[in-house]
This record gives C-alpha cells, sequence and structure tokens, in this order.
C-alpha cells in the first residue's frame, strides 16, 4: 500500500469550515478524482485517511496535514493536481509527497509546533509589545479552558517559544493595527491563539474591540533557532513563512 502525504490550506470564507465538514469534503473529492483509496477491514469499512492536528473552526491555515492510503501505486503530483481540481476553491492542496520518502517518523510525530500569525485591527502595537513582555516573564501562566469534559486549566506560557510583535505594512500610519506571530510548540492539551489572547488579557489587561484574524502559517517540526520546519521535508527544512 502506498502513502501519501498531503498539505492543505483552508483560505478565506472555507476556514470557517469545520474539521467535520473539511473530512466530508475530501472524501467526496477523493470518489471525485477516482483515487484508488484503500479501505479499512470489517464491517463498515472506512477511507484510510488520517488527520493531524487540525486547525480550530474560524482560523485560516497554509499548514494544515493529512495522510491517505492507496491500494496501488500512483503519481504523486498527478493526486495533489486531481484533488485541488475536486475540492472547493479556498480549500487548496498545497503539496503531496510520497511517505517512503518523508523522512523518519510518522507525521504525527514529526509535527512539534506551530508558527500563528495573529492580526490585532485597532490594538496598538506598543501594548501588544508590552502584554507580551509579560506573559513571557512569567514562569506560568494557567487559563480555563471550556471543552466537553468540563472547564480544564491550561498553562499557556509553557508551551510558548517565541512571541514576536509588529505593525502592519497594509494600514495607514493613523490607524492601529499589530500583528503577533507566535511560535507554539505542541503540548497536550494544545494552547491555541485563543487561549494565549486570554493569557495576555488575564496577566496585562490587553482587550480586543475586534475579533483577531488568525492563520497559521506552518506546522512541523521545530529547530534549534525556534523556526517551524515541514513535515512533508526529509530533514525538515524551515518553511518560508517561518519567523
Amino acid at each position: 500500500m502506498q502513502r501519501v502525504r498531503l498539505r492543505y490550506a483552508k483560505r478565506g470564507r472555507l476556514r470557517f469550515t469545520s474539521h467535520r465538514d473539511f473530512a466530508r469534503a475530501f472524501e467526496r473529492a477523493l470518489r471525485r478524482a477516482e483515487v484508488p483509496i484503500a479501505y479499512s477491514a470489517g464491517f463498515t469499512p472506512h477511507p484510510k485517511v488520517s488527520y493531524v492536528g487540525a486547525a480550530p473552526t474560524g482560523v485560516a491555515s497554509e499548514a494544515e496535514y493529512l495522510e491517505i492510503g492507496l491500494a496501488s501505486q500512483v503519481d504523486v503530483e498527478a493526486l495533489r493536481r486531481a484533488l485541488d481540481a475536486a475540492l472547493p476553491d479556498g480549500l487548496d492542496i498545497l503539496s503531496a509527497v510520497d511517505a517512503a520518502v518523508a523522512g523518519p517518523g510518522s507525521l504525527a510525530e514529526r509535527i512539534e509546533a506551530s508558527h500563528w500569525q495573529l492580526e490585532l485591527p485597532g490594538v496598538d502595537t506598543a501594548a501588544v509589545q508590552q502584554a507580551v513582555e509579560t506573559l513571557l516573564a512569567e514562569a506560568e501562566v494557567a487559563v480555563e479552558r471550556l471543552t466537553k469534559d468540563g472547564r480544564k486549566s491550561v498553562d499557556v506560557r509553557g508551551p510558548i517559544v517565541s512571541a514576536a510583535v509588529s505593525r502592519s505594512q497594509d494600514t495607514a500610519p493613523s490607524e492601529q493595527h499589530a500583528i503577533l506571530d507566535l511560535v507554539v510548540r505542541q503540548a497536550t492539551p494544545t494552547v491555541r491563539p485563543d487561549d494565549v489572547l486570554s493569557a495576555l488579557r488575564a496577566v496585562a489587561g490587553l482587550a480586543l474591540d475586534v475579533p483577531p484574524r488568525v492563520v497559521r502559517l506552518a506546522q512541523g517540526p521545530l529547530d534549534e533557532a525556534g523556526r517551524v520546519g515541514d513535515p512533508l521535508i526529509a530533514d525538515g527544512t524551515p518553511m518560508e513563512t517561518a519567523p
């Protein structure tokens, strides 16, 4: 059985697609593209598709990953093009690689960190910088998250590898529009961008009047410099969007 790893993006309005919605759309795309997908055994066979670290609903991403098992060998680039054409615009297959050449370890094992970018319209850059410095100075910052099992306390500070603040270059000089780039190590439970914003509000009173625009730029192995690499490349070369 051939195993192929895919990187896909959620863009525009399709960022509001839930993981379940994407899974249904992807399975339809497999049928439309006539992909020779392998199926599990048993009374209710399922297509062999494994998803890794899906972004929260409402969050855009340039670095979502999955792996599929195939019943016969295919040309990987032709497969990528066929699946991309079968999916709606905004759900885009960006790259594909045979798992045999993607480096050691499973796809899940190669996801060590994520690079998130948060656009904060109407927020002063200096205020965000001060709040970030306050957060990073703490040894631990716990926030509460509502889960299906009730409220849980999550340490936000521990998994943060780096946090960089800049000003958006796409706004007028008189407008306040901060950009926060975060590299967050994979943890259990996973620390999400909204958890970091909750921590900034708790430690520094940083409040947002406008919902942030969040995109995951990279997801994969973490190098010694704190850069996030591409899990589809054997040596984990840092992605161009990593800080």
